[in-house]
């Protein structure tokens, strides 16, 4: 069964040029479809956690202050509440904070996927992630990896853009939230979509597909670590709903 919103919360952007990236008051997202999605989430995690989740060694201690963050974020949400050990969510679940399993139990809680990025001499590493809808790439392809092995398939994702997308990593602070977004017409409306480097890819067939796929992207760097949390709230909207969300951004 497809699990699809009927709107997003910004004008999309289908040919939005890379970064095209701003500023935000709103770090985490959450929207009618959560239920659905944490069903999803939680489905995922049990039944394929060796393809949704990693986490290097070296992320641990970011992949705790996450998980702090997190809970902090959400303690202040409608629907949500927080005590010592555990997180009563709106959909009638109740989460158990493990935090031997940091990121594990942030993706039980929110609908974010979750990358976390630090430096390294090769700039900027994802060390740990949870990423449950993947749109056509694999977790096990860029863990450990630096933002320029993570954009390998991108075209548009040359050198000079490269190096834009690094001093944003360098520059941004704690307190600060980023956010961009993506959109595609997908085929297929499911949220768990991996896809390897080395499979083949097709141009981008704009315009075709029943469902509307875009990304709420943010970023947002842990005061503590100093790691930047890259999060990604996924929307999928049937195509009527799709081409309203598109006429709004074109007004």
């Amino acid at each position: 069964m497809a699990i699809l919103q009927t709107s997003v919360p910004y004008p999309v952007d289908p040919h939005a040029r890379l970064p095209g990236i701003g500023p935000t008051q709103d770090w985490l997202h959450r929207d009618e479809a959560y239920a659905a999605q944490m069903a999803e989430r939680v489905r995922l995690l049990r039944d394929r956690r060796d393809e949704v989740h990693a986490l290097l060694p070296e992320g641990r201690a970011a992949a705790e202050e996450l998980l702090e963050a997190i809970l902090a974020e959400v303690s202040g949400w409608p629907g949500f509440e927080v005590s010592s050990d555990r997180v009563a969510c709106p959909d009638g679940r109740g989460v158990a904070i493990d935090r031997s399993d940091p990121l594990g139990t942030a993706a039980r809680i929110v609908q974010e996927d979750l990358c976390l990025m630090e430096e390294g001499p090769d700039g900027h590493v994802m060390t740990g992630a949870v990423l449950c809808f993947p749109a056509s790439w694999m977790l096990s392809e860029k863990i450990g990896r630096p933002l320029s092995g993570i954009h390998d398939p991108v075209e548009e994702y040359d050198g000079t853009l490269e190096r834009r997308v690094q001093r944003l990593f360098d520059a941004i602070r704690p307190g600060t939230i980023l956010m961009r977004h993506n959109a595609l017409w997908y085929h297929d409306p499911a949220l768990f979509q991996p896809r390897s480097i080395h499979a083949r890819r097709d141009k981008p067939d704009y315009g075709h597909g029943d469902y509307l796929r875009t990304e709420r992207q943010t970023l947002r760097r842990l005061p503590r670590t100093g790691a930047v949390v890259f999060a990604i709230h996924t929307f999928i909207l049937h195509r009527e709903d799709g081409e309203r969300a598109l006429s709004v951004s074109s007004e």
